[in-house]
């Protein structure tokens, strides 16, 4: 199936980087389609740990292309240090990484508006990573945006960061933050422009041109389904659509483009930030899976809430966003728990919820519970879907029936090789 979109289905953090890593082997573009440097896409090798925040995923191999679309938001000075590291480490950019010259830039002043933002927020506070996503996109909705395009013609960058420089110190002033001085905050974005700009093109013929000779192309979404800026837990959730719907204007193909759309879920769900979260465990079982597991943010290091596989949301991500193939990621991390358990329903003021709730609504929930034999065994030395133990088999089965989407892989550990694909 040439195209593939691939997106996380819960509340990011699924392990996409993994999956499309391992996928990459065969296929023959990565487009990366929304969201920024607030994405941490972690890929082991041999070992070796590399976090990818804005290059895509499947770059490790040599003969991947990879695309950032026009729905990215970009921090240049982050992409440059991203590709320059990459390169130190025999994985050279030139010539097959495209950024769209759509594409928005994050600007010195969205970092510090994205600060000052969730501090006046106080006890109400979002979880955002700091990183300017949110002003980066209210900036496009509102017409303000400076895209990377604009690298490419210097004297004009320089007059859009004036205009937007002086506005937005207007701005931090009233925040009562720190004004951002002008040399110090352009130079680096001119020198970073510089080096991007071997890069800088229209992203759309490439990926139409890859498209119409029927090459390998995966779709690749940052954060995950639950965090989507419609579909998700409003206000808790990120500033860009991780909805089917986001990645294809992120890259510009039409929906008929698609041949299918794969969904990644852990076997149990996390969560970084406030929101309501119905599973959570708050009490020593839930530290148990965030050890065990390393649930520990891969852009900002804080410790991820934990918690029981929501089978409601992952059944309500499947609809919205037409899922045909799950993956199921970190199922080795629940071995030797002794039982395992999904939410299977939510009730509120005693009645059975119909449909996914709003985030008020949802935050008051009671979940329905089906509990399940686990497995014990050590699944890091299986190469086969079929080897998968009694347990496991019936808990994914157990997600097949209650989402319908059909169980197409299961993740055994964090390696590359450590993905089991189950044969028709």
């Amino acid at each position: 199936m040439p195209v593939m979109a691939l997106l996380g289905l819960q509340w990011g953090d699924e392990g996409k980087g993994k999956v499309i890593d391992a996928l990459s082997a065969s296929v023959d573009a990565v487009v990366r389609c929304q969201g920024g440097a607030n994405a941490g896409h972690t890929v082991i090798v041999g070992g070796v740990k590399r976090v990818l925040h804005l290059v895509p995923s499947g770059m490790l191999y040599a003969h991947v292309t990879g695309i950032i679309g026009n729905g990215v938001v970009i921090d240049a000075n982050k992409l440059v240090e991203e590709i320059t590291a990459l390169g130190a480490a025999g994985h050279d950019m030139t010539g097959r990484l495209i950024v769209s010259d759509r594409a928005h830039l994050v600007m010195p002043w969205h970092k510090e508006l994205d600060r000052a933002a969730e501090d006046a927020r106080g006890d109400q506070k979002i979880g955002t990573t700091g990183r300017g996503i949110g002003p980066a996109y209210a900036d496009r909705a509102s017409r303000l945006g400076i895209q990377a395009g604009d690298f490419l013609h210097e004297e004009r960058f320089i007059r859009l960061f004036d205009t937007q420089l002086a506005a937005k110190n207007r701005l931090l002033a009233a925040y009562g933050r720190p004004t951002l001085e002008r040399t110090a905050a352009i130079e680096p974005l001119l020198e970073a422009g510089r080096r991007l700009k071997q890069y800088i093109r229209d992203s759309f013929v490439p990926l139409r041109d890859l498209v119409a000779a029927r090459k390998e192309v995966i779709l690749e979404g940052a954060q995950g389904s639950m965090l989507d800026i419609d579909h998700g837990t409003y206000p808790y959730v990120t500033s860009s659509h991780t909805h089917i719907g986001g990645l294809l204007a992120g890259c510009g193909l039409p929906a008929r483009a698609l041949d299918s759309v794969t969904g990644v879920v852990k076997a149990y769900c996390t969560r970084v930030g406030a929101g309501p979260f119905p599973t959570e465990e708050l009490g020593p079982l839930g530290d148990t899976i965030r050890i065990k597991g390393g649930e520990f943010g891969a852009t900002t290091g804080r410790p991820r809430r934990c918690g029981w596989f929501d089978a409601v949301a992952v059944k309500h991500a499947v609809e919205t966003n037409g899922v045909d193939t799950l993956v199921v990621t970190k199922a080795d991390i629940l071995s030797e728990l002794g039982e395992v358990k999904a939410c299977t329903e939510y009730r509120l003021g005693g009645q059975a919820v119909a449909s996914y709730p709003r985030s008020d609504d949802l935050a008051l929930v009671e979940p329905g519970w089906r509990t399940f034999d686990g497995w014990s065994e050590d699944l890091s030395g299986l190469r086969r879907y079929d080897d998968l133990p009694q347990g496991l088999r019936r808990f994914t089965s157990f997600i097949e029936s209650y989402t319908g989407a059909t169980v197409g892989w299961v993740s055994t550990g964090a390696e590359r090789s450590q993905i089991l694909r189950r044969t028709p």
